[in-house]
């Protein structure tokens, strides 16, 4: 998947300015794509020469005016051809794992504390994707939103954020554990 993709599929949900794109990204889209604002204003301008989005300017007078982008028929086009496309098999490429792989022979400390910031960090994030799937499914519970609800696709990648999201937290926790308990073995001995 390309940059473009994630794009054009936020921008399915309405008109946005690159600024709230970004937002949006932040919260919805990153449980799955990560990109930068700068990144983002980028892939609007390239998007936009390629006829996939077309924007408009808002005058405002007591800010600075803003571009307001949409998805054009091409666009669409563009992400069906993407939908219909056959997918890769997902990789893992995390420093983090390079860092565990070596952890017994260099030293577990720093390993152990970067394990634990990013089992903290996932405990916040399901925290965030939970509020977000609350707000989306308002007063239904997950069984009516998810057979009644209107724009599921958001949905289920926040589901698939949090399964991500827990699965990465307990494997931390336990490799920080495993490798606090060889350290405490080996300093016994």
């Amino acid at each position: 998947m390309a940059l473009r993709h994630a794009v054009l599929a936020a921008l399915l949900d309405g008109e946005f300015s690159g600024y709230e794109l970004a937002k949006s990204f932040d919260i919805g889209v990153a449980n799955f794509w990560h990109a930068s604002p700068q990144q983002l204003y980028t892939e609007l301008a390239r998007l936009e020469r390629e006829g996939l989005v077309e924007g408009r300017q808002v005058v405002q007078e007591a800010r600075p005016n803003k571009r307001l982008f949409q998805v054009t028929a091409a666009g669409r086009a563009e992400l069906e051809a993407f939908a219909a496309a056959a997918v890769k098999p997902s990789v893992i490429r995390d420093d983090l794992l390079v860092k565990v792989q070596t952890a017994d022979r260099i030293g577990t400390a720093p390993v152990i504390a970067q394990l634990e910031e990013r089992a903290a960090a996932a405990d916040a994030k399901i925290d965030l994707l939970g509020r977000v799937l609350r707000k989306m499914r308002g007063d239904l519970d997950e069984k009516e939103f998810l057979l009644r609800g209107d724009a599921i696709g958001g949905y289920l990648t926040c589901l698939r954020g949090i399964a991500f999201e827990e699965g990465h937290r307990d494997w931390c926790r336990r490799s920080a554990a495993v490798l606090r308990e060889r350290r405490t073995q080996r300093a016994e001995q």
